[in-house]
C-alpha cells in the first residue's frame, strides 16, 4: 500500500476523528476528576491512574477505529466491509459535531477549573501564600538570611548563626520596618543564587546576606543589602575587629538598613537598638552560643540544658548582662513547662526574669520572658497578656508574641479567638512551620478535621525535613478517616537512629498497639536507645511500661504485671520528684490501675484533675480528665467512665498524638486502652454514632 493510500485509508476509516474524539473526551474526563476527587478527598494516585489508563487507552482506540467500520448497515469487522462504503456525509458531520460539543464542555470546565471556586482543601492551602503572591511586598520588608561561617574552625558556625540573629533583633526593634523572623529564614542557604525567588517566598522586598570569618580573637564580617527583584546592592559594609567590638557593627547594620530603605526611627527605638547589652567580650561569645542551643528547632532538654548553662556562664562574667537574663529566663520556663516543672526550676525563671526587668526596665525580651513565667509557671493569665501587650510595643516585628497570646487564650477557653489569633501570627510569619504547626495542633483540639488536615499539609510542605511533623500531621487522618496508612508511611520514612527524647519509639509503639501488632510494639521498645520515652507532656515512660502495656493489650495480664511492677518506682520517682505536675500523677495513676491497685489509681487521677481543673485550664485540664476516664474504665467504673467520655467527646482539648487519654470516637474504636467498656451499652452507642459537635466559643 502506497504511503498516500495509507493516509486515505486512514481518514475513510475515521481512525483521525477517532483520535480527536479520544482526545477531547480524555481530556473531559481528567478535567471533571480535577474538580471531583478533591471534593471527596481521595488519594492523589488516583488521578494519575485515571491518566495512565486513558493514555493506555488511546492506542486500543486507534487499533478498533481502524478494524471496525462504521457503514450504513452498522459496525462491521474490516474483512466484511466494503471499501467503497463508509460513513455516510450526515453521520459524519454528526460525529464532528459530537466532538465539537465534548471539546466546548472540557473547555468550560477547564475555565471553571482554572478562574472558577477552588475545593476547600486548595483554596485554604493557596490562602497565605496566594494572597501574598498577588501583592507586591512592601518596600521596607526585609529578611536576614543565615550568614555564611568562612572561619577554618567549623566549630564557629554558632558565631555567624548569633551575629544573624542580633542584626535581625536590631532590625526587629524598628516599627517602620517588616522583618522576617530567623525561623522563616533558617532553611535558606547563606548567599543563595535565586534571591528573587527567595524574596517572593518570604514575600520581602529587600535580602540581607552576610558572612563571618574568626580567626583567634580576630573577626571579619561582610554584610550587603540587596533588593531582590533589581539584585541592586542597596548598602554593604566590611568589618575587620575584635569580639568585643561586634555589637557595635550590629548596631551599625541596624541603622545603615534603616537608613537604606528610607525608614523613620524614633527616638525611643534608637535608644533600644543603641542599647549595648554587655562590655564583655567573652560573656557575649557565650551568650550567642546560648542562643544558639535555645533556637534549636530540635526543642530537646539536653539542648536547653546546654543553653542554661552557657547563659550562667555568661552572667558570671557580667551580671549586668541583662539580655542574658531574660533569655535564660525563657529557657528556665520553657523547661519547667515541658521538661521539669520544679519548685526550684520556677522560681529561677522568675528571679532571671526580674533581674532583667530590674536592669532594663523597657527591654523587650524581659517583658517577654516576666511574660512567659506568669504564663508557663504561674498560670496567671490576664496578668501575662498585660505584659504581652509592653512587649508587643517594645519588639513590634516579634509574631511569637501573637502566637503565646493566643496560647493564653487557648488555656481560657476562648478557643475562637486562639483559632484567630494563631492564623495571624502564621500569615506575618508565613515560612515559619512552628507557627504553622501550632494552627495544626489548635485546630485538632476542637475536632475540625478538615482545617487541621489544611495546616498541616501547610506546615509539612514548609518544614519537609522534619518527620516528626509528618507523624503529627497523620493522626488526623486517624481522628477522621480511621486511616492508619499515612502514620505508617511517615513512620517508615523517618531516618534511622532520630529518636529525639524517645519521640519515634513511643510513635511507633503507638502505631503497632492501634494496628494491634503486638510483635512491631516489642521491636519498637527494643529499638529504644535509652531507658524512658517521653509523652508529649514531658512525662518518661520506662521501658517496662511499654513492655507490659503490649502484653496487657495481647490479654497476657499474667507477664504485664512483672513489667508493671518493674516500671513503679520509676512513675513513683518522677511523680514524687515533681508533685505539682499533673500529667506524672495521672500517669502514675494509670500504672496503679493496670496493676490492680485501684484506690491508688483513683486517688492519683483525682489528684491530677485537682492541681489543672478544666475550669482552670482549658487546654490541659480536658486532657487530664481523660485520663482519669481511662482509670475509671481500666478498674471497672464504667458509669463514671461513660459520664467524662460523652462530655469529653464534645469538649475541645483532650485529643493529641501518642495520647492514651486522647478522646475520639476513632480512638475508642481502636485503642486497646478502652477494651475494658466493649461491652458497656452507653459506650457502644457511642462507636456506632458519627462523632458529636465539638462545642466551643
Amino acid at each position: 500500500m502506497r504511503l498516500r493510500d495509507f493516509f486515505a485509508e486512514l481518514q475513510r476509516r475515521n481512525v483521525y476523528k477517532v483520535a480527536v474524539a479520544y482526545l477531547v473526551v480524555a481530556w473531559l474526563l481528567i478535567q471533571a476528576a480535577s474538580i471531583v476527587l478533591p471534593t471527596f478527598e481521595a488519594p492523589a494516585w488516583a488521578m494519575k491512574i485515571l491518566i495512565a489508563t486513558a493514555a493506555g487507552g488511546f492506542l486500543i482506540a486507534l487499533i478498533l477505529a481502524w478494524a471496525v467500520e462504521v457503514t450504513p448497515e452498522g459496525l462491521v469487522r474490516l474483512e466484511d466491509g466494503a471499501p467503497n462504503k463508509s460513513v455516510p456525509r450526515r453521520s459524519g458531520r454528526k460525529f464532528t459535531a459530537m466532538i465539537v460539543l465534548l471539546a466546548v464542555v472540557a473547555a468550560g470546565l477547564f475555565t471553571f477549573r482554572s478562574w472558577g471556586p477552588k475545593p476547600v482543601a486548595e483554596r485554604d492551602a493557596a490562602r497565605s501564600q496566594g494572597a501574598l503572591a498577588t501583592s507586591p511586598a512592601p518596600d521596607n520588608s526585609i529578611a536576614v538570611l543565615p550568614f555564611k561561617n568562612l572561619s577554618e574552625d567549623k566549630a564557629n558556625t554558632f558565631l555567624a548563626s548569633g551575629i544573624q540573629d542580633e542584626i535581625l533583633t536590631s532590625l526587629a526593634k524598628i516599627s517602620g520596618l517588616k522583618v522576617m523572623s530567623r525561623t522563616s529564614t533558617a532553611r535558606y542557604e547563606s548567599s543563595p543564587q535565586n534571591l528573587s525567588g527567595i524574596a517572593g517566598e518570604l514575600h520581602v522586598a529587600n535580602i540581607i546576606e552576610g558572612s563571618v570569618q574568626r580567626a583567634g580573637d580576630k573577626i571579619h564580617i561582610n554584610v550587603q543589602l540587596i533588593r531582590a527583584d533589581t539584585d541592586a546592592h542597596l548598602w554593604a559594609q566590611s568589618y575587620d575587629g575584635g569580639l568585643g567590638d561586634i555589637f557595635s557593627f550590629e548596631v551599625e547594620v541596624a541603622q545603615s538598613v534603616a537608613h537604606a530603605l528610607q525608614t523613620v526611627i524614633s527616638p525611643e527605638e534608637k535608644a533600644r537598638v543603641q542599647a549595648k547589652p554587655t562590655d564583655n567580650a567573652d560573656a557575649y561569645v557565650l551568650y550567642l552560643r546560648a542562643r544558639e542551643y535555645q533556637t534549636r528547632p530540635t526543642g530537646l532538654l539536653q539542648d536547653y540544658q546546654m543553653a542554661d548553662q552557657l547563659y550562667t556562664q555568661a552572667l558570671a562574667l557580667d551580671p549586668g548582662f541583662a539580655l542574658a537574663h531574660a533569655r535564660l529566663s525563657q529557657t528556665l520556663a520553657y523547661v519547667y513547662l515541658n521538661f521539669q516543672p520544679n519548685e526550684g526550676t520556677k522560681i529561677r525563671a522568675r528571679t532571671e526574669a526580674e533581674a532583667a526587668l530590674r536592669l532594663q526596665p523597657d527591654l523587650g525580651e524581659g517583658r517577654l520572658a516576666y511574660a512567659l513565667c506568669l504564663y508557663w509557671t504561674e498560670k496567671n493569665y490576664d496578668a501575662a497578656l498585660r505584659e504581652l501587650e509592653v512587649a508587643a510595643r517594645l519588639l513590634p516585628n516579634d509574631a511569637e508574641i501573637d502566637y503565646f497570646a493566643s496560647a493564653i487564650r487557648r488555656r481560657q477557653g476562648r478557643w475562637s479567638a486562639a483559632i484567630a489569633g494563631m492564623e495571624r501570627a502564621s500569615a506575618r510569619d508565613s515560612r515559619n512551620a512552628l507557627l504553622a504547626r501550632e494552627v495544626l495542633l489548635t485546630e485538632w483540639m476542637v475536632r475540625d478535621w478538615a482545617a487541621a488536615a489544611r495546616g498541616g499539609d501547610r506546615a509539612v510542605a514548609l518544614a519537609p525535613d522534619l518527620p516528626l511533623l509528618r507523624v503529627e500531621r497523620s493522626y488526623v487522618d486517624i481522628w477522621s478517616k480511621n486511616d492508619l496508612a499515612p502514620l505508617r508511611a511517615a513512620l517508615s520514612a523517618i531516618p534511622a537512629g532520630l529518636d529525639p527524647d524517645g519521640e519515634v519509639t513511643l510513635a511507633r509503639w503507638d502505631a503497632a498497639l492501634l494496628e494491634r501488632d503486638f510483635g512491631a510494639a516489642e521491636r519498637a521498645v527494643a529499638a529504644l536507645a535509652g531507658e524512658n520515652a517521653l509523652t508529649p507532656f514531658g512525662t518518661p515512660l520506662p521501658k517496662g511500661y511499654l513492655l507490659g502495656c503490649i502484653a496487657l493489650a495481647r490479654g497476657d495480664s499474667r507477664s504485664a504485671q512483672p513489667l508493671f511492677e518493674g516500671a513503679r518506682a520509676a512513675l513513683e520517682g518522677e511523680a514524687n520528684a515533681f508533685p505539682h505536675d499533673a500529667f506524672r500523677q495521672a500517669q502514675l495513676g494509670l500504672l496503679y490501675a493496670c496493676l490492680g491497685r485501684n484506690e491508688d489509681a483513683l486517688r492519683q487521677g483525682r489528684r491530677a484533675v485537682e492541681l489543672i481543673p478544666e475550669s482552670k485550664d482549658a487546654f490541659y485540664g480536658p486532657c487530664l480528665s481523660g485520663l482519669l476516664a481511662l482509670i475509671y474504665a481500666r478498674i471497672g467504673e464504667s458509669d463514671q467512665a461513660m459520664v467524662l467520655i460523652e462530655r469529653l467527646l464534645t469538649t475541645p482539648g483532650p485529643v493529641s498524638q501518642v495520647f492514651e487519654g486522647s478522646m475520639t470516637v476513632s480512638e475508642l474504636r481502636m485503642r486497646w486502652q478502652w477494651d475494658p467498656m466493649r461491652s458497656n451499652p452507653r459506650f457502644q452507642k457511642i462507636l456506632g454514632d458519627p462523632e458529636p459537635k465539638t462545642l466551643y466559643h
